[in-house]
């Protein structure tokens, strides 16, 4: 069976962005929900506290409010999934002796668009928490999120792997891989896939790796991966899922070398191949930049999107192209919907609505591609670098 960068060659393209945009940075961390791109933090020159939402459809960034005690001070190498309408971000504190010992940890509801304060359900003596650390990983595997690794201090790379159950809210702490498993790694990827978390590469210590682990969340085990024809050692890549396959790009053998390759792994095949470009459209080499996978085709176990959780309705004849214009969508309830629907007698309110409902469909049948937003080397305080990615 071909492979899928056998069979269908990427097409890359660079987005232009406008001056209201984020600068380029790296070292920051992307999710997306329901179509939108959300970005947090990294740096440039210095460290970055800013956040943002990019909204695809529109090609328009909203720069979103990131002050008050339950957000987040300036992070880089942090990490940032979507579950439920709520962003989950950990680690990525500039270093010092309190932020080495407290539990970097903040939560922002989708809905109301504002940080919350995480209401923990556990025993107020329960002191298990993991501590701030940078380069983890973090993936949501049902109503959990994993997470990896990560350099926690002086001592170098850390193998503490831990749960947080979404439910309970509680911290819980999973075995130590040792030799059965990674080890200690940072500035790895890690992708979620039918229950099990998969590991690529990343550094040990000071030794760069291009091994791959696969962990099954029903036999709480490691299994080391076959690497035939595999990825080369790199750190600082990203990786998505997309359908039965795992998008792996760019990295490099060291913080000074970057690549632009892109890799697709086969969970059907459990075999690699190297995507080849279409024609001219060759991605630009990048480093600690972060992918983000949108359509329908992009799984959701990831917290990359979540598209697939909502089912799409025909669109009949009212389909339209793109356009750089965009209508908030107002959270409302079904009573008060009720009530607009009378109310708006006018043509010009309603043609309002009818493009609000537009953006909504659109959003449903994004067509599926692959960001590549930021990271090294970077462009100053000029736009931040987006590059989109398509199959043929």
């Amino acid at each position: 069976m071909p492979g899928v960068g056998q069979s269908n060659p990427s097409l890359w393209t660079w987005l232009p962005q406008s001056n209201q945009s984020p600068c380029d940075r790296y070292r920051h961390a992307c999710c997306s929900y329901n179509g939108d791109v959300y970005l947090l933090g990294g740096r440039n020159s210095g460290w970055l506290g800013d956040f943002w939402k990019y909204n695809v459809v529109c090609n328009k960034w909203t720069q979103l409010s990131c002050t008050g005690e339950a957000a987040p001070e300036e992070l880089e190498q942090h990490s940032m999934v979507a579950h439920k309408g709520f962003l989950y971000v950990f680690g990525g504190l500039l270093d010092s002796a309190s932020t080495m010992s407290r539990c970097a940890f903040w939560v922002f509801d989708v809905v109301k668009q504002e940080w919350v304060q995480f209401q923990e359900k556990a025993n107020p003596l329960q002191s298990q928490m993991p501590s701030n650390r940078k380069g983890h990983s973090a993936v949501v595997i049902g109503s959990a999120m994993l997470i990896y690794g990560g350099l926690v201090d002086i001592k170098g790379s850390s193998e503490e792997f831990w749960s947080l159950d979404f439910g309970t809210t509680n911290w819980s702490q999973l075995g130590p891989s040792g030799s059965s498993g990674p080890g200690p790694r940072q500035s790895h990827s890690a992708v979620a896939y039918q229950e099990a978390m998969f590991l690529f590469g990343g550094l040990r210590g000071l030794q760069e790796m291009q091994d791959f682990w696969k962990w099954d969340s029903s036999s709480d085990a490691w299994t080391c991966l076959r690497r035939m024809s595999s990825p080369p050692r790199l750190l600082g890549h990203s990786a998505v899922v997309f359908k039965d396959n795992m998008f792996l790009f760019g990295g490099g053998d060291s913080h000074n070398s970057t690549s632009n390759f892109l890799w697709s792994y086969s969970f059907t095949t459990q075999s690699w191949s190297q995507m080849l470009s279409l024609g001219d459209s060759n991605p630009p080499t990048k480093i600690h930049h972060c992918c983000v996978g949108l359509g329908q085709s992009y799984s959701s176990g990831t917290g990359s999107t979540t598209t697939s959780e909502v089912k799409p309705r025909q669109m009949g004849r009212r389909l339209r192209c793109f356009k750089n214009k965009c209508f908030p969508q107002p959270h409302t309830h079904g009573a008060d919907l009720e009530m607009m629907d009378m109310h708006l007698t006018s043509g010009r309110a309603r043609k309002d609505l009818l493009d609000q409902e537009d953006e909504g469909d659109f959003r449903k049948h994004l067509p599926d591609s692959l960001l590549v937003l930021g990271g090294k080397p970077f462009t100053g305080n000029r736009p931040i670098s987006i590059w989109q990615m398509t199959l043929s």
